[in-house]
Protein backbone atom coordinates (compact mmCIF):
# COMPACT_ATOMS: atom_id res chain seq x y z
CA UNK A 1 0.00 0.00 0.00
CA UNK A 2 1.33 3.45 -0.84
CA UNK A 3 1.16 6.47 1.41
CA UNK A 4 1.74 10.16 1.13
CA UNK A 5 3.40 12.02 3.96
CA UNK A 6 2.80 15.74 4.15
CA UNK A 7 2.50 18.62 6.61
CA UNK A 8 -1.07 19.17 7.83
CA UNK A 9 -3.01 20.99 10.48
CA UNK A 10 -3.39 18.95 13.65
CA UNK A 11 -6.83 20.42 14.21
CA UNK A 12 -8.73 18.11 11.84
CA UNK A 13 -10.94 15.45 13.40
CA UNK A 14 -8.91 12.51 12.10
CA UNK A 15 -5.62 13.96 13.35
CA UNK A 16 -7.20 14.71 16.72
CA UNK A 17 -8.24 11.04 16.86
CA UNK A 18 -4.69 9.90 16.04
CA UNK A 19 -3.24 12.08 18.80
CA UNK A 20 -5.84 10.84 21.27
CA UNK A 21 -5.01 7.21 20.43
CA UNK A 22 -1.30 7.86 20.88
CA UNK A 23 -1.79 9.59 24.21
CA UNK A 24 -3.97 6.76 25.50
CA UNK A 25 -1.37 4.20 24.42
CA UNK A 26 1.54 6.18 25.92
CA UNK A 27 -0.24 6.53 29.25
CA UNK A 28 -0.66 2.75 29.34
CA UNK A 29 3.11 2.34 28.90
CA UNK A 30 4.60 5.03 31.13
CA UNK A 31 3.56 6.79 34.37
CA UNK A 32 1.76 10.06 33.63
CA UNK A 33 4.49 12.25 35.15
CA UNK A 34 7.02 10.77 32.70
CA UNK A 35 4.78 10.87 29.61
CA UNK A 36 5.58 13.92 27.52
CA UNK A 37 3.29 14.60 24.62
CA UNK A 38 1.92 17.60 22.81
CA UNK A 39 -1.74 18.47 22.56
CA UNK A 40 -3.18 19.26 19.14
CA UNK A 41 -3.43 22.91 20.24
CA UNK A 42 0.31 22.92 20.97
CA UNK A 43 0.96 21.22 17.64
CA UNK A 44 -1.02 23.98 15.89
CA UNK A 45 1.45 26.69 16.98
CA UNK A 46 3.49 28.48 14.31
CA UNK A 47 6.78 26.94 15.53
CA UNK A 48 5.52 23.37 14.96
CA UNK A 49 5.06 21.31 11.80
CA UNK A 50 2.89 18.18 11.83
CA UNK A 51 3.31 15.38 9.28
CA UNK A 52 0.52 12.90 8.58
CA UNK A 53 0.68 9.70 6.53
CA UNK A 54 -2.38 9.09 4.37
CA UNK A 55 -3.25 6.13 2.17
CA UNK A 56 -4.40 6.39 -1.46
CA UNK A 57 -8.00 6.97 -0.37
CA UNK A 58 -6.94 9.95 1.76
CA UNK A 59 -7.52 8.22 5.08
CA UNK A 60 -5.05 8.99 7.85
CA UNK A 61 -2.90 5.93 8.53
CA UNK A 62 -4.04 4.45 11.83
CA UNK A 63 -1.84 1.36 12.27
CA UNK A 64 1.10 2.53 14.32
CA UNK A 65 -0.47 5.97 14.71
CA UNK A 66 1.78 7.29 11.93
CA UNK A 67 2.07 10.97 12.55
CA UNK A 68 4.89 13.16 13.72
CA UNK A 69 5.58 16.74 14.61
CA UNK A 70 8.59 18.85 15.28
CA UNK A 71 8.85 22.09 17.20
CA UNK A 72 11.60 24.52 16.36
CA UNK A 73 13.81 25.51 19.30
CA UNK A 74 15.38 28.72 18.16
CA UNK A 75 17.30 28.89 14.90
CA UNK A 76 19.38 25.74 15.15
CA UNK A 77 17.37 22.95 16.79
CA UNK A 78 14.06 21.13 16.66
CA UNK A 79 12.33 18.85 19.15
CA UNK A 80 10.85 15.85 17.33
CA UNK A 81 7.69 13.96 18.35
CA UNK A 82 7.11 10.76 16.38
CA UNK A 83 3.88 8.96 17.16
CA UNK A 84 4.08 5.27 16.66
CA UNK A 85 6.20 3.13 14.43
CA UNK A 86 4.22 1.97 11.47
CA UNK A 87 5.02 -1.18 9.56
CA UNK A 88 6.83 -1.18 6.26
CA UNK A 89 9.20 1.61 7.14
CA UNK A 90 6.53 4.30 7.25
CA UNK A 91 7.82 5.75 10.53
CA UNK A 92 11.32 5.88 9.03
CA UNK A 93 9.92 7.73 6.01
CA UNK A 94 8.25 10.24 8.31
CA UNK A 95 11.51 10.78 10.22
CA UNK A 96 13.30 11.27 6.87
CA UNK A 97 10.73 13.94 5.89
CA UNK A 98 11.35 15.74 9.17
CA UNK A 99 15.11 15.59 8.67
CA UNK A 100 14.83 16.84 5.10
CA UNK A 101 12.75 19.85 6.12
CA UNK A 102 15.07 20.54 9.06
CA UNK A 103 18.08 20.55 6.73
CA UNK A 104 16.25 22.84 4.29
CA UNK A 105 15.64 25.26 7.14
CA UNK A 106 19.29 25.10 8.19
CA UNK A 107 18.76 23.41 11.54
CA UNK A 108 21.80 21.75 13.06
CA UNK A 109 20.27 19.33 15.56
CA UNK A 110 17.14 17.24 16.04
CA UNK A 111 16.38 15.92 19.53
CA UNK A 112 13.63 13.69 20.88
CA UNK A 113 12.39 11.91 23.98
CA UNK A 114 10.83 8.47 24.00
CA UNK A 115 9.77 5.89 26.52
CA UNK A 116 12.22 3.49 28.13
CA UNK A 117 9.95 0.44 28.44
CA UNK A 118 10.00 -2.44 25.92
CA UNK A 119 6.80 -1.17 24.28
CA UNK A 120 8.94 1.58 22.71
CA UNK A 121 11.57 -0.78 21.25
CA UNK A 122 10.24 -0.35 17.70
CA UNK A 123 10.64 3.41 18.07
CA UNK A 124 14.24 3.01 19.24
CA UNK A 125 14.99 0.98 16.10
CA UNK A 126 13.45 3.64 13.86
CA UNK A 127 15.52 6.42 15.43
CA UNK A 128 18.74 4.42 15.47
CA UNK A 129 18.32 3.37 11.81
CA UNK A 130 17.84 7.05 10.98
CA UNK A 131 21.16 7.89 12.62
CA UNK A 132 19.95 9.21 15.97
CA UNK A 133 22.22 8.56 18.96
CA UNK A 134 21.23 8.37 22.59
CA UNK A 135 22.06 11.51 24.54
CA UNK A 136 21.35 13.19 27.84
CA UNK A 137 18.16 14.96 28.81
CA UNK A 138 17.38 18.30 27.17
CA UNK A 139 14.89 21.10 27.74
CA UNK A 140 13.13 20.45 31.06
CA UNK A 141 13.09 16.65 30.82
CA UNK A 142 14.17 14.76 33.95
CA UNK A 143 17.87 13.87 33.59
CA UNK A 144 17.84 10.61 35.52
CA UNK A 145 14.44 9.19 34.66
CA UNK A 146 14.19 5.41 34.33
CA UNK A 147 11.11 6.01 32.13
CA UNK A 148 12.63 8.21 29.41
CA UNK A 149 15.33 7.86 26.77
CA UNK A 150 16.70 10.80 24.79
CA UNK A 151 18.05 10.86 21.26
CA UNK A 152 19.71 13.45 19.05
CA UNK A 153 20.93 13.73 15.50
CA UNK A 154 23.41 16.36 14.42
CA UNK A 155 22.66 17.69 10.95
CA UNK A 156 25.92 19.45 10.28
CA UNK A 157 27.46 18.73 6.90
Amino acid sequence: MSFTIAPETPLSDDVRALVSELNTWALDQTPREFTHHMTVDQMAQADTTVFIARDASGAAHRHGRAQASWRRLGRSEAHVHVAGCAQGGLAGQIVAKIESLARQEGLQRLALETGAVPGFAAAWRVYERAGFKRCGAFLDYPPDSPHNIYYEKLLTT
